[in-house]
């Protein structure tokens, strides 16, 4: 195996790396709990991570909602009087999660900030939950409701920068395309046809030039590379009020955790094409899940999605899904929550996953305005052995090395003269197993992953 790094080509800069505090922030409520988590996921001895994701919620009709697990729906600011037909807004509500949020930021390492929803307020919905339609892939916000929700949402923007937070972006429309709804419900969720999707982007867009607010819209969160992101792109392009606080299209790279050629086709027909966004990858995890958290497979996975999305689709920043989940126990007697970190409901009990390591292989190493680099490798048709290069701001070559296969030699093909080599494989994690006179030969241990550091 071999990289170039003596004739490598620069690609696009690293705007960083975050996670979503959906839904689990509301729950963590043990202030040491807190901070602990605050500290692995954005203190400077742990992740670092500088994208944060709070998620502005449906809110919740005990009376009328059916999804059960309270880990999937959230608490407003509004409170809405079924009887009256009329609500109020609440903003010391929701004071755990923003509790956790305040703490995050006060780490001092996050500088983008968005709000997302995964449905808008249950009040303005057709069917009166935050859970979608009655009928798959149906919108459950009418089209009179629009304007009401860019009004709830803005508001509630507006009223977490009155209480100091930094917000960049607002994210109303999450995963659009699928069904979200019918007999069967999960979680909060609402789906949009192209040209309901456009319709509220661009009320949205009004609604902030009017409100004169500082803040761009970030979306649409599409849940798969291509499938209909052509078809949202070209739909959102067209649209010039959009167009006037939109500059990041954000996207989720599930459903593709073996395929690195269909992040080298949305590199080609999307990033390419579109050179006036930048491009996020907002939202990921294996999907479906086989890794449970102790299983060291978490982790090689994936830090092998990190990398092929930032190097083959393009991505400029990358964050994960949930930062915590909740416990997850199947037959077998595993944990399959499919966070960096896994929890009981209350938070009485919680532990890293193995997963979290394999982010840390990146987000502790590559920093912002970081440069992806090609260094002329890709995966054989096993996708068993990865390698991805960066150049940092303060000069040095970081090189992620993932190997889920047999012992290999790694060859590297550059000018260095110093090389550090911080190595992770199953009960063993962020270990310096070497420090010195650079190697332009190093070996590879099965299952492990190494950040090279070379300068």
């Amino acid at each position: 195996m071999k990289i170039n790094l003596r004739e490598n080509k620069k690609l696009q800069t690293l705007k960083g790396w975050g996670t979503s505090a959906c839904w689990w922030s509301q729950y963590c409520a043990d202030e040491k709990v807190a901070d602990e988590i605050a500290e692995l996921l954005y203190g400077d001895s742990g992740l670092g991570l500088n994208i944060y994701r709070y998620n502005i919620g449906g809110g919740t009709d005990p009376e009328n909602c059916r999804v059960k697990n309270p880990w999937r729906v959230t608490e407003s600011f509004y409170k809405y009087d079924r009887e009256t037909a009329e609500g109020e807004y609440d903003f010391s509500a929701d004071k755990t999660a923003i509790n956790m949020m305040r703490k995050c930021l006060k780490k001092g390492n996050v500088d983008t900030l968005i709000v997302f929803a995964n449905s808008p307020h249950y009040s303005l919905t057709s069917t009166g939950q935050a859970s979608g339609s009655l009928i798959n892939h149906t919108c459950n916000l009418p089209m009179s409701n629009y304007r009401k929700f860019a009004d709830y949402f803005l508001t509630c923007t507006q009223a977490l920068i009155d209480m100091g937070f930094p917000v960049k972006y607002v994210s109303p429309i999450n995963e659009p395309q699928w069904k979200w709804g019918g007999s069967y419900v999960w979680q909060e969720g609402c789906h949009y046809e192209t040209e309901e999707m456009v319709a509220v982007y661009h009320i949205f867009a009004e609604e902030i030039i009017k409100r004169r607010m500082d803040v761009k819209l970030y979306g649409p969160e599409t849940g798969e590379m291509m499938g209909k992101t052509p078809e949202y792109i070209k739909a959102i392009t067209a649209d010039e009020t959009i167009m006037k606080v939109m500059d990041i299209f954000a996207y989720h790279s599930y459903h593709d955790d073996n395929n690195p050629k269909v992040r080298l086709e949305f590199k080609k027909e999307i990033v390419e094409k579109y050179p006036q966004f930048r491009f996020d990858m907002s939202e990921w995890c294996e999907l479906p899940n086989k890794s449970h958290t102790k299983n060291f497979k978490g982790a090689l996975i994936t830090a092998r999605v990190i990398g092929q999305d930032l190097i083959y689709a393009g991505a400029e920043s990358w964050t994960s899904w949930v930062a915590v989940n909740q416990f997850s126990i199947k037959e077998d007697g595993n944990d399959y929550s499919d966070a960096t970190i896994t929890a009981t409901n209350d938070f009485s009990d919680w532990y890293v996953a193995r997963r979290y390591w394999g982010f840390a292989h990146f987000a502790k190493y590559i920093p912002i305005n970081s440069v992806c680099l090609d260094n002329g490798f890709f995966p054989d048709e096993n996708n068993d052995f990865n390698a991805f290069s960066f150049l940092t701001p303060k000069g040095e070559t970081v090189t992620v090395v993932v190997n889920e296969g047999e012992e290999r030699t790694l060859k590297i093909d550059g000018d260095y003269k110093e090389m550090k080599v911080i190595q992770s494989v199953d009960g063993d994690y962020l270990n310096e197993i070497y420090n010195g006179d650079f190697k332009e030969k190093i070996t590879v241990k099965p299952n492990s992953i190494l950040t090279l550091i070379m300068e």
